[in-house]
């Protein structure tokens, strides 16, 4: 019994078994229409969510610039396998259903409905499953910072050695912070822009570096929120937070790293402290490299190395020329190529305007319109290019926006009224500058002066000048041309600049009543006009072939205020109409071969500057000219040979004599010809503070000369000593009573620098003088030139 009881358990098991697979087969059948339901319901529920999911991963890549997480990305991978599946499920589902009898329990086609039935089962299934796991919390995240963002370059011609230069010192240890400086338009960002994608090649152990455009509209939270953003710690409290917070923040992540950062375009200190950038130095092995237009800004950064970044040379300028102009421009006639090489010379170098007029002249392809080029560059580049003053003059326009104040941006505008590549005497630009009063001195000539030299200083730390030597500066023709777009484009009535220097004129162009006018660089011989100009305030008639000015030429330029005349070798005699230009107060006659000075000058009350230097013929001055006129700070006479009249026995005492009276004199340069007259002068206490250079020439019956009697000058800066042909020794005595006084004194003098503004020494035609060791007095010579 036990045997048959157990074989009847184990046919009941089974039988139930199959019963419930054939229930749970017949389900597939009769849930068939349910289930096709179900699945269009959970179809719209994904389609839904894959959308939603979707969107915030757009979002999120698009406005936060995250990166959507891989489960993310892997979860939106299926929902379209399955949504086309259940699509083609339900399509097919109609044929299905229709095969259904008796309500759906039974089918007239059973295997076909349960093989369906099936299918549609699975389906809602994984539907529904997908769409469980679609619930995210977030679905993207920061992007992990890169060492090094490439950034777009274009191929350079010409910056190879000053990258070379820059990349060494970048790699150096002991450097820690690089300011690369030079004018706009040079190529600095261009610069930079290589050395953050060579950093891509070579990291060399670099955890990260940061770019970051500073530009004139400096402003700490823009920077912190670069550097934020390069480090990832810009989360959703970034903004939130105070820019001593930001520092903290930065410090904390940074002082962990070896950074490099690089700084486009400053014009000031950035503190780096108040960044929270922790200062570069050789033990942390992280970088600072800095661009900017002024070296000033190298010195207030504390750049342990400052590179400039200059204008091309000569041939990489008509390299890169070529290379935009096209050489199927260049070999379209055959005159063409020549000229070409014309018109890059005439863009200095500067990457930005040769590339610039390479590209307006991309398509000219006659002789003549490259022989206009010419013609137009050589006097300004602003009408007939107006790329040039829409495109380069706007760049370079800005360091001249950017200057400190008026008075530095009128003085700049200034210089464009000089030729082009015209060599500018310091002083002389000085002279021009007070008289037109530009200077706010307040009357005091020396306050003046160094103003002047502090504004030179600064233009040629904004590269806006270039120094050609101690005493000279130029103006780069790209920066010259800016000035002038600037001048004539100003709307202001105080400026209306007419320029025509070098332009090879032979007469007086038609005059308008100008504010400034340059006529400089020509070959005008005969100034017969009368123009009226009653508002004209400079004008600049030097280095022409000036042979007569007419009586009347200055009658209607009664506000006219500084008149250069000077390098016209051939003009031999001033109008006395000069006399009718009663504001003038600086004027320049310098190597010129006037024979005499009009008395009528003696109008001329307002007169400060009168440059006499350089008259290598005698020129005749009437007694109390110079005396009278009151108002004369600047006085230069060197190598002036002079006669004070016929009656007179010794020019230079005479002359000596008026100059006492001139009470506002602080800049004198004279020449003495006489023994007596070099007596006169030391007991003159009064020009002593004031004589900044001194010649002694002719000295025909000296033999010795005690030179530190020349001491007590303490402005003196050049000495000139000529043609003294019985001059055999310059001593070196105090001259005071009691020989043993005398020689305790030269003992303690010689062992002291007597002459510490002593910069330039001449000594010329002295045959018998063999002894120059007083020079060693001189600690501050720059220049000897000895003949």
């Amino acid at each position: 019994m036990g045997d048959i009881c157990s074989i009847s358990t184990s046919c009941d098991t089974a039988f139930i078994r199959c019963w419930d697979c054939v229930v749970g087969q017949a389900e597939f059948v009769c849930k068939l229409e349910e289930n096709v339901e179900a699945l269009k319901t959970a179809l719209a529920e994904l389609s839904n969510l894959r959308n939603d999911v979707l969107r915030r991963v757009q979002i999120a890549e698009d406005q936060q610039h995250l990166k959507r997480l891989d489960q993310v990305q892997g979860w939106l991978l299926r929902p379209e396998t399955l949504i086309n599946g259940s699509h083609l499920l339900i399509v097919q589902s109609p044929e299905e259903i229709k095969k259904l009898c008796l309500g759906g329990c039974c089918s007239m086609s059973p295997r076909s409905n349960l093989k369906f039935g099936k299918q549609i089962a699975k389906m809602v299934r994984d539907v529904v499953d997908h769409a469980s796991k679609g619930v995210f919390d977030k679905v993207a995240e920061e992007v992990p910072t890169p060492l090094v963002t490439e950034r777009p370059s274009e191929h350079t011609v010409g910056l190879e050695s000053t990258f070379s230069k820059a990349w060494s010192v970048l790699e150096a240890e002991q450097v820690g912070i690089v300011g690369l400086y030079g004018m706009a338009g040079v190529g600095k960002t261009t610069l930079l822009n290589q050395i953050n994608n060579k950093l891509c090649e070579s990291p060399k152990g670099i955890d990260v570096v940061i770019w970051i455009v500073v530009s004139k509209a400096f402003n700490i939270g823009k920077v912190q929120d670069d550097v934020a953003k390069r480090t990832g710690i810009a989360d959703e409290t970034w903004q939130n937070k105070t820019p001593e917070e930001k520092a903290v923040d930065i410090f904390r992540v940074l002082k962990g790293k070896k950074f490099v950062i690089l700084l486009d375009d400053i014009w000031e200190r950035v503190d780096l402290s108040k960044v929270g950038i922790p200062l570069p130095t050789k033990e942390n092995g992280c970088k600072l490299l800095f661009t900017t237009r002024s070296i000033k800004v190298c010195g207030q950064m504390e750049a342990h190395k400052k590179i400039e970044v200059q204008c091309l040379p000569e041939e990489k300028a008509w390299e890169l020329f070529q290379e935009k102009v096209g050489e199927e421009t260049l070999s379209s006639n055959q005159g063409i190529r020549e000229l070409a090489y014309e018109v890059a010379k005439e863009c200095g170098g500067l990457p930005l305007a040769l590339v610039t007029i390479a590209r307006a002249m991309a398509f000219k392809n006659t002789v003549a319109d490259w022989k206009y080029a010419i013609e137009v560059l050589r006097r300004s580049s602003i009408s007939v290019f107006p790329d040039l003053g829409e495109e380069v003059c706007p760049l370079l326009k800005f360091s001249y926006d950017s200057l400190p104040n008026d008075m530095i941006r009128t003085c700049l505008l200034y210089c464009c009224l000089f030729s082009e590549d015209y060599e500018i005497e310091k002083d002389n630009l000085i002279d021009f500058w007070i008289g037109e009063g530009f200077l706010d001195g307040h009357g005091n000539t020396s306050l003046s002066r160094n103003q002047g030299h502090h504004i030179i200083g600064f233009l040629l730390h904004a590269c806006l000048l270039e120094e050609v030597h101690e005493l000279k500066v130029k103006m780069h023709d790209v920066i010259r041309d800016m000035c002038l777009w600037i001048a004539c484009k100003s709307e202001e009535e105080k400026w209306r600049f007419f320029v025509q220097a070098g332009f090879q004129l032979t007469k007086l162009p038609e005059v308008r009543n100008w504010g400034r006018m340059s006529l400089m660089s020509n070959k005008i011989e005969y100034l017969v006009e009368t123009p009226n100009c009653p508002d004209l305030q400079t004008l600049f008639l030097n280095c022409n072939e000036l042979k007569v000015i007419n009586n009347d030429f200055f009658q209607f330029m009664c506000g006219l205020k500084v008149l250069n005349l000077s390098h016209n070798f051939h003009l031999k005699e001033l109008p006395v109409g000069i006399s009718k230009l009663v504001s003038l107060e600086c004027l320049d006659l310098s190597y010129t071969t006037i024979r005499q000075l009009p008395i009528e000058l003696k109008a001329l009350k307002k007169l400060k500057c009168l440059d006499l230097e350089c008259f290598f013929h005698n020129i005749r001055i009437p007694r109390q000219l110079i005396s009278a006129l009151l108002k004369l700070q600047v006085l230069r006479m060197r190598s002036c040979y002079y006669s004070l009249g016929q009656e007179v026995v010794d020019n230079s005492e005479c002359l000596l004599e008026e100059l006492e009276c001139l009470n506002q004199l602080n800049v004198l340069t004279v020449t003495l010809t006489s023994a007596s007259g070099l007596d006169r002068f030391f007991n003159t206490e009064r020009l002593y503070s004031c004589t900044v250079g001194i010649g002694l020439h002719f000295f025909e019956e000296s033999k010795q000369l005690n030179i530190l009697s020349l001491a007590n000058l303490n402005c003196l800066s050049s000495v000139d000593i000529s043609y003294c042909r019985s001059l055999e020794e310059v001593k070196m005595e105090w001259e005071v009573e009691g020989e043993a006084e005398s020689h305790i004194q030269t003992s303690l003098i010689a062992t002291q620098h007597c002459f510490q503004s002593l910069h330039h020494v001449s000594i010329e035609g002295c045959p018998k003088l063999m002894d120059i060791t007083w020079l060693v007095l001189a600690p501050n010579l720059r220049c000897l030139n000895v003949m």
